[in-house]
């Protein structure tokens, strides 16, 4: 028999790495076969309807065309019955393969990795003032380490399938072609509508779990003057320094725009005209691109950039000297706590 902590979090996020791959694989092997026929053009089988605008000479139809005017339509929508929809073009543009949506998210994502890379290479690993005391004191609940690792497994995944949607035309069909690439981008957006709702899920446990003490203070204010300490000096900060609280309300704020977004996305005839969706599409990639360069910087310094934090996420403890060295005065009051509750 395995305790709760026995199963949580490592085997418990192992077991659910295990499944979100398995349910990608089968949508992915699920759609080779299709895209291995190839695809055709699609065949409208509606029925022709005589439109208003065809008893305009060439000229004036072809004006009207361009101006976007709508002609005769069974409903009653401004935009139904509109043939070119000019206020698209814009959008069009804008995420196209070598649009500039594409380039500069690229260059952004780049540019991060970049500077994670030359920071770590010129300051290295931050390291633990005074070494490791063999001393540990309570950090994160069994709680807080299920959360945290559910939305960080749902959001790999969903981070992947998403750059496969868009950076795939023109970084991986030269590389794996047009049908393997059909394929992958099928499962991935696939499986990106089936995990969206759960990571939406997953967000208010996030904020209803580590919104205590994530609240900025005057001492937030010292920390990012002295740049948290990353070149030299110590910065002083309670249970959560400014960089952390930072990220955990962009990780909520950004997660919002990306949860709305995404909802529009998923029912567009019910939910959305045109233009709305055009704006939602924008909004989730470069709310995506944002999230997912902040996480960068996240999991660099949790894992090869600070010596000692990763192991608060995986056993719910970490050193004295570490929370000594970047989080003092909540070790303070930790210290102070456990003295008065001293027989």
């Amino acid at each position: 028999m395995y305790t709760l902590d026995d199963l949580m979090p490592g085997r418990l996020v192992r077991l659910t790495m295990v499944v979100l791959i398995m349910v990608f694989g089968m949508l992915v092997a699920g759609n080779l076969p299709v895209f291995a026929q190839g695809t055709g053009s699609p065949q409208s089988n509606a029925p022709y309807r005589e439109n208003t605008l065809s008893k305009q000479s060439d000229s004036e139809l072809w004006r009207a065309l361009k101006q976007g005017r709508p002609g005769l339509a069974t409903t009653k929508r401004a935009e139904d019955g509109v043939a070119i929809n000019t206020d698209g073009v814009w959008w069009a543009q804008l995420r196209q393969s070598n649009g500039p949506l594409i380039r500069y998210g690229a260059a952004g994502l780049l540019a991060v990795i970049g500077t994670l890379s030359l920071f770590f290479m010129l300051r290295g690993r931050l390291k633990i003032e005074g070494g490791r005391s063999r001393n540990k004191i309570a950090r994160f609940s069994v709680t807080h380490r299920v959360v945290h690792w559910g939305i960080a497994v749902l959001f790999l995944l969903l981070a992947f399938t998403g750059l496969v949607l868009l950076f795939g035309r023109p970084v991986l069909i030269p590389v794996v072609g047009k049908a393997a690439y059909s394929a992958l981008a099928t499962a991935s957006m696939q499986t990106h509508n089936l995990f969206g709702p759960i990571f939406i899920l997953s967000l208010v446990a996030l904020f209803i779990t580590f919104i205590r003490g994530n609240f900025p203070t005057l001492t937030d204010i010292k920390w990012v003057l002295s740049a948290g300490g990353m070149f030299g000096g110590h910065a002083s900060s309670g249970r959560y320094n400014a960089g952390e609280k930072a990220w955990f309300w962009v990780a909520i704020l950004v997660g919002l725009t990306l949860s709305a977004s995404g909802i529009l996305l998923s029912f567009p005839d019910a939910l959305g005209t045109r233009n709305l969706l055009q704006l939602s599409q924008i909004s989730h990639v470069i709310a995506a691109l944002v999230f997912i360069g902040f996480a960068l910087g996240h999991i660099y310094l949790a894992t090869i950039g600070t010596q000692g934090t990763l192991e608060g996420m995986i056993d719910g403890e970490v050193d004295e000297n570490w929370a000594r060295t970047h989080h003092d005065r909540w070790f303070a009051e930790i210290k102070a706590t456990k003295g008065a509750n001293r027989p």
